[in-house]
């Protein structure tokens, strides 16, 4: 599990959207056999990045970017009623259609259902539909897989992710990336300074200025 950290604006999205790319996978999101195009721009980033690949390639993988998930839904619908796209795909990401329920019941099945092990999982802020109890779910099957053989690459905002354990984290700065663990988190701070005293959190922050 490697986690990139920053602020809003860092270029965390922009690394992690490059290295999905770079990889193989869709700008906008899916497997690496998903080729729709809503827009038309590509990463340029993806162009100059070099990864660096185990002899032995994944079994699957998955690239998710949370703001366009839901045109990557609409794209596995779109697949599934053409006849001549082949076997239905719905199925693999579970029981029920990926419209048909919450955002962030779609991101846990998505999770559940069609990641496998010893897959290459790109993941662009996967809490950004979860609820606190979700993002634990999402631990618990992040674990289960990567103790299977799979890899994660994330930018997230979640403390709670970011506590994956063994997990390499890097903070995204002005002055480039730097390595940290958790304890050091300016995320992790702000939450449990908010959790520990919200009152006196909120009376700074409405007095300030």
């Amino acid at each position: 599990m490697t986690i990139f950290v920053g602020e809003n604006g860092s270029g965390k999205s922009t690394l992690v959207e490059g290295i999905g790319v770079a990889a193989g996978f869709n700008a906008e999101g899916g497997s690496v056999n998903f080729r729709f195009r809503t827009q038309r721009r590509e990463p340029e980033l993806a162009q100059h990045l070099r990864l660096v690949r185990n002899p032995v390639r994944p079994s699957s993988g998955f690239f998710l970017r949370a703001e366009s998930f839901f045109n990557v839904a609409t794209e596995i619908e779109r697949l599934d009623e053409d006849p001549g796209a082949g076997p239905p795909i719905g199925p693999a990401y579970g029981p029920q259609p990926l419209h048909e329920v919450s955002h962030g019941e779609s991101f846990l099945a998505l999770a559940l259902h069609r990641f496998r092990p010893r897959g290459l999982y790109v993941l662009d802020e996967p809490e950004a539909a979860m609820s606190p109890t979700g993002c634990l779910a999402l631990l618990r099957r992040f674990a289960d897989l990567a103790r299977a053989g799979s890899q994660f690459i994330v930018a997230t905002h979640s403390p709670i992710l970011m506590a994956f354990p063994g997990a390499l984290i890097y903070q995204l700065t002005g002055e480039g990336p730097r390595k940290t663990s958790w304890d050091d988190l300016e995320h992790v701070h702000v939450m449990r300074d908010f959790l520990n005293r919200p009152e006196l959190v909120l009376d700074a922050l409405f007095t300030a200025g």
